[in-house]
């Protein structure tokens, strides 16, 4: 049996198809039925007179959102709202009949969606977009690094040793002894480098133990990791994200843009390149706080990229040479400034979505960033031991998936642009 999506309907008039979806709503007449059914593609309208049959009687029996395979003819009717077509049934077979009444509504707010999320995303259209974008998103992103020269790779996520500092790590039992989930492909990322794969491109998961509440923050993620081999400075990273960047927002637009704009009324925009960069301490001066050294907080990364927003009109902004005392000890210092990186983030209407930086390559110069951070270099020397024999100069970044599709979406949080959340509070479903 063919089956026939409900965005394809308008090609057969006239014609008796099968379609299957899930029951959204009833209208039980007395003498007529309407039965509105859906699939991934779309809401099409059943449409029957009653006749003491049997079909009838397993109208009737339906719920909302009871899965259905529908057998019938399809029709042109100019007062349908759904496409001006609906569909006379002959046949309908019940796979899974719902229980009533659902577990969640119009009304239910975002926990209790989360709680029913198989539900919440099969009633939402918009909500099944995410997905539908984060996959075009993913595959724009492999384009553009395949045919820039670089090798995809899967790194272990189980670490023997705790990652960079050894905070915001999930430690757990491993054949007797404790093992860690990683928080960042970085240390694997170099290894490849050092392995002589010129640039390394991996979307995975990552793992954070950061006790943080926000909607931006998740304790598991899909990050987007690159590692550039042979770069001259760090510009040549920036350079490699925003070409990435304006080509992953053209195939959104032209896959996708009508519907977004549709479903939550947000407009793509391809941005030009380059992006607007300004350094840590121009940050700090526009915002009046020339005598900081930190790093920016969430309402200083809003105000800095509304800023270059009002004198540039452009939505991203490179924040570089962050504070040695912010960013870890792998980062490379400028010559003469031990005090600086050679690093950034990058913000894109005010949200940090990537931090990158030119890596330190010179196996002397990380053992003292190493000791001055007051880590050791016994746990990691098989890390170390990558700059020993030879390892070129090489730069890269890591990018949140989530967080991109939010502000890309113009969603409130990162739970909604996340298939199933995890956050502190979170491990189910």
């Amino acid at each position: 049996m063919i089956r026939t999506s409900v965005a394809d309907l308008p090609s057969h008039l006239g014609e008796t198809v099968h379609i299957a979806g899930w029951v959204q709503t009833l209208r039980l007449q007395r003498a007529m039925q309407f039965v509105l059914v859906r699939d991934h593609t779309g809401t099409v309208q059943l449409t029957h007179r009653r006749d003491g049959g049997a079909l009838d009687e397993e109208l009737e029996r339906l719920t909302p959102e009871s899965a259905v395979r529908v057998t019938g003819k399809v029709i042109a009717n100019e007062i349908v709202a759904l496409g001006g077509l609906e569909i006379i049934p002959e046949h309908i077979t019940v796979e899974n009949r719902a229980a009533t009444p659902l577990p969640i509504d119009d009304k239910t707010g975002q926990e209790g969606r989360l709680d029913w999320r198989f539900l919440d995303v099969r009633r939402r259209p918009e909500a099944r977009l995410v997905f539908a974008v984060q996959t075009t998103v993913e595959q724009a992103m492999r384009e553009f690094a395949y045919a820039n020269g670089c090798t995809e790779m899967h790194t272990p996520k189980l670490m023997g040793t705790a990652s960079e500092s050894g905070a915001e790590v999930f430690e757990l039992g491993y054949f007797g002894r404790s093992a860690y989930l990683a928080q960042s492909p970085q240390f694997y990322k170099q290894t490849a480098i050092a392995a002589g794969i010129d640039r390394v491109f991996e979307i995975g998961p990552v793992f954070r133990a950061e006790p943080s509440f926000t909607s931006r923050h998740a304790t598991e993620f899909t990050g987007v990791d690159v590692e550039l081999a042979w770069i001259s400075d760090v510009e040549d990273v920036m350079d490699f994200e925003e070409r990435m960047l304006a080509h992953v927002l053209t195939a959104v637009a032209k896959e996708h843009g009508a519907a977004i704009k549709t479903l939550l009324g947000t407009e793509v925009t391809v941005p030009e390149t380059p992006f607007p960069r300004l350094t840590m301490a121009q940050a700090h001066e526009i915002l009046g706080t020339a005598g900081e050294r930190g790093d920016l907080d969430p309402a200083g990364e809003r105000a800095i990229a509304a800023h270059v927003r009002e004198r540039t009109g452009h939505e991203f902004a490179f924040v570089t040479r962050y504070p040695a005392s912010v960013r870890p000890f792998y980062h490379m210092r400028p010559a003469g400034q031990p005090d600086l990186t050679l690093s950034f983030d990058l913000l894109w209407q005010g949200l940090e979505i990537t931090t990158g930086a030119q890596r330190e390559h010179r196996y002397d110069v990380l053992l003292g960033q190493l000791a001055e951070k007051g880590l050791r270099a016994e746990p990691m020397r098989d890390y170390l031991n990558c700059f020993r024999y030879g390892c070129p100069p090489h730069g890269g970044l890591g990018l949140g998936l989530g967080r991109l599709l939010m502000v890309l979406l113009g969603l409130d949080s990162i739970r909604d642009a996340t298939f199933l959340f995890r956050g502190p509070n979170r491990l189910t479903p």
